[in-house]
C-alpha cells in the first residue's frame, strides 16, 4: 500500500507529470530540464528525487550533470 501512496503522490504534481512527458522522448540532462521548465537546478533535483523515489526514473551521472530517463514502469503509465 505504501508504494501506491508514494507513486500517486509523485504523479499528483503537474511539474512532475510534465517531466515524465518530456522524458518519453528520451534521456534528458538536468541542464535541459532547467531550460525547458525555466526552473532552478535545486527545484528540478527535488522533483527528480521524488520521481526516482517512486521508481519512475533512472539516473546516471556524467561529469557534473545528472541525466534522467524513464524506467519501464513509467513508460507503461504513459501508454495507459
Amino acid at each position: 500500500m505504501r508504494e501506491f501512496i508514494t507513486l500517486f503522490r509523485a504523479l499528483s504534481d503537474g511539474t512532475r507529470l510534465r517531466i515524465i512527458k518530456l522524458l518519453e522522448d528520451g534521456e534528458l540532462c538536468v541542464c535541459h530540464l532547467m531550460e525547458i521548465l525555466d526552473m532552478s537546478q535545486s527545484r528540478i533535483s527535488r522533483h527528480m528525487g521524488i520521481l526516482k523515489n517512486a521508481g519512475l526514473v533512472n539516473d546516471r551521472r556524467e561529469g557534473r550533470w545528472v541525466h534522467y530517463s524513464l524506467n519501464e514502469g513509467a513508460r507503461r503509465i504513459g501508454r495507459a
